[in-house]
């Protein structure tokens, strides 16, 4: 690396099963470091990306993340999407004393000082949903997911709260990552056979495309039994097609809906940039937003020395699209704005409910409370 330079590797899926929402993390990777050098830079250096695609591959993000980290003179990652690569690439980072920004929601119960985690935890998307769900749909509730870590220990949890609050989980299926149609078409059928008041789904990918117009296809009546998601956003609904998707519920801390000021900028920035047709989302906002944070404590840290930049980062507190965000220095985590978002017909979502303020992160769920981030509508 020059000393005219800032380096900085880039490791998101822009091909492979979660192709979608992970060039979402991308572009928002890229608008923001434009930004930043067009803006003269960090302390008058350009900040510099070497970006590589692994294919949602994890042997992939292993091996591209220790290329970045020892061959490209790399210290800082921004990576990763699904939790199985994150975990794929943790100990490399670890390893080679890297930092690796972390942008995705994700189930918690993790803590590591070469991440910065900048998604939202379950006490920050679920806990809301679960109760979304109880007060406006119904008492049963179906389960279907991914077979990986998230959509356990997220349905887990979920599970927890919905009992508590007198729900019943009438089924709980887990799926292959790449579960074919006729897996999808056997969830279809016990949906219609069991009739459950809402459908809580952590499948991903394509495979969640498919099952989004096959629950549509069926003539499932979305307004009497949703789909409710912690991940389905703007981008997805658009590939899957907007008419497929009304009624359906995500619960995120960003929708390009939310109105501010800040969000106005970054919505018409990534449209003047990607394109009118694109839509802003949970999966590009916290990307976009990382990169700021890191600009700004790269300023004051004046190195890229991982140590430096990791203490520094926890000092930030930045007007996000989302709205005002800071970390927990604690957690590692940010401090995030908990919304339930109803898909409506253009394939954007009207806000049904958002919480009065940013909500501490709980990774390890040891205070939270549901009460915290309810408010009554």
């Amino acid at each position: 690396m020059t000393s005219s330079e800032w380096r900085v590797g880039v490791l998101f899926s822009r091909s492979g099963i979660s192709e979608i929402t992970e060039t979402e993390h991308f572009l928002g990777t890229a608008l923001a470091i434009e930004e930043v050098n067009a803006a003269g830079g960090v302390l008058g250096k350009p900040i510099v990306p070497i970006a590589y695609d692994p294919g949602g591959d994890q042997t992939a993000y292993r091996n591209l993340a220790r290329r970045l980290l020892a061959d490209d003179d790399v210290n800082i990652i921004f990576g990763a999407s699904m939790s199985a690569s994150r975990k794929a690439v943790l100990p490399i980072v670890e390893r080679h004393n890297g930092l690796l920004f972390y942008p995705s929601m994700y189930e918690g119960f993790e803590y590591s000082e070469n991440v910065v985690y900048t998604g939202a935890t379950l006490n920050q998307n679920t806990f809301a949903l679960a109760e979304y769900l109880l007060r406006n749909h119904g008492r049963r509730i179906f389960f279907v997911g991914a077979d990986y870590i998230y959509p356990r220990e997220s349905n887990r949890v979920m599970r927890d709260v919905v009992e508590a609050k007198g729900g019943e989980v009438v089924s709980e299926r887990y799926l292959p990552l790449h579960a074919d149609e006729q897996t999808l078409r056997s969830v279809i059928s016990d949906i219609v056979r069991l009739q459950p008041d809402a459908i809580f789904s952590t499948i991903i990918g394509r495979p969640a495309q498919r099952f989004y117009r096959m629950y549509a296809e069926a003539g499932i009546d979305r307004k009497r039994a949703p789909i409710a998601s912690l991940t389905m956003a703007e981008t997805e609904i658009r590939e899957i097609g907007a008419d497929a998707c009304t009624g359906h519920i995500l619960s995120a801390t960003y929708f390009q809906t939310v109105e501010n000021e800040a969000n106005d900028r970054f919505v018409s920035a990534f449209k003047s940039r990607f394109g009118e047709e694109v839509t802003t989302s949970v999966w590009s906002q916290p990307a976009y937003a990382q990169v700021h944070l890191f600009a700004r404590a790269l300023a004051r840290a004046g190195s890229l020395e991982t140590h430096r930049i990791s203490e520094e980062i926890l000092m930030e507190d930045f007007l996000a699209p989302e709205g005002r965000i800071n970390f927990d220095a604690d957690t590692r985590h940010l401090w995030l704005h908990p919304r339930i978002g109803v898909a409506r017909a253009d394939g954007l979502f009207d806000i049904a409910w958002q919480a009065p303020g940013p909500i501490r992160p709980d990774p390890y769920l040891t205070a939270s409370r549901f009460e915290d981030v309810w408010l009554e509508a």
